[in-house]
């Protein structure tokens, strides 16, 4: 088979499982242009990478299930928002690091039109300059971008880091077959609570998928938690996290595990990344009233 045999055929297979994977049935991906945001951690190199953003309705289907739009349409209109609809990035991060260059989680991938590839250009990176790459769940929108557009790996000296747990679920999973397939020889999985790559520990966020986890990355006293699905939207997830989300495999782990995290940040004053913040999804949890605030920093 040629490339271009095999990658129509990978085409057609992986584009409704990532889609579904990513975002719920009524979520559209919308396009962006590539860009790459960089900012310094400690001795680190950073850079926030763009791929692609979800345009979701305000319908109460995703955000504030057993809550009506009107509800939903409060929050955001509190915070200065359009009322009809919520807006979620998807961006990735890159860190180079002691003779490693590491990316954390992968978009959408050239299949569902996602850019991540042209954002590492930006920050004069290649694919095979990759040498890890940290999952911190299996949705479409975090691991889409693991192969290419050839339906080979799209970071072939990488070894991909996810939680056991988090394989184990992907494995199980019929639709994420294909994409299984082009990866297993890179994936390396490991047990949360240590330290993969220099700087680099693993914590345990289950809930919003069995193996979800998130990633301190350290540098000095600088600190940063990249917390992946943690928090979906900026708003809504910080001003009620306490709700419902459509996104989560098991709700009330998701719920218990955000409203604790989002508790711990806000106390610290820890750096946090995340991937639907928005671009360049860096910034601060804050506690306002009842709930929290994301404040965006500037790095």
């Amino acid at each position: 088979m040629t490339v271009a045999a095999r990658a129509w055929v990978f085409r057609a297979a992986v584009i409704p499982a990532v889609l579904a994977l990513s975002t719920s049935t009524s979520a559209a991906p919308a396009p962006v242009p590539p860009e790459a945001k960089p900012f310094a951690l400690g001795s680190m190199e950073v850079f926030a990478l763009r791929d692609a953003e979800n345009i979701v309705p305000n319908d109460a289907k995703t955000f504030g299930v057993g809550h009506t739009p009107g509800e939903v349409a409060a929050v955001l209109r509190k915070a200065g928002a359009p009322e009809n609809e919520i807006r979620l990035p998807i961006d990735a991060l890159l860190v180079k690091a002691r003779g490693h260059v590491m990316l954390f989680d992968t978009g959408l991938g050239p299949h569902v039109h996602g850019v991540l590839i042209a954002s590492l250009a930006k920050a004069g990176v290649r694919p095979v300059d990759v040498t890890d790459v940290f999952i911190t769940h299996s949705h479409g929108d975090h691991v889409g971008g693991l192969v290419g557009s050839d339906g080979a790996p799209a970071f072939p000296n990488a070894v991909v880091h996810m939680s056991a747990r988090e394989w184990d679920w992907m494995k199980s999973q019929p639709r994420n077959a294909d994409i299984v397939q082009v990866i297993s020889r890179q994936v390396k999985p490991f047990e949360p609570g240590g330290e993969l790559a220099p700087g680099v520990r693993t914590v345990a966020l289950y809930g919003h998928t069995p193996g979800h986890v998130g990633y301190q990355i350290s540098s000095g006293r600088a600190r940063l938690l990249d917390f992946g699905d943690l928090a979906h939207s900026s708003i809504i997830s910080l001003a009620k996290p306490d709700w419902t989300v459509e996104y989560d495999n098991d709700s009330e782990a998701g719920k218990a595990t955000r409203k604790a995290t989002l508790a711990q940040l806000a106390k610290s004053g820890e750096l946090a990344f995340g991937p639907h913040m928005p671009f360049p999804g860096v910034g601060h949890v804050v506690a306002w009233g009842e709930g929290y605030v994301w404040k965006p920093a500037s790095p």
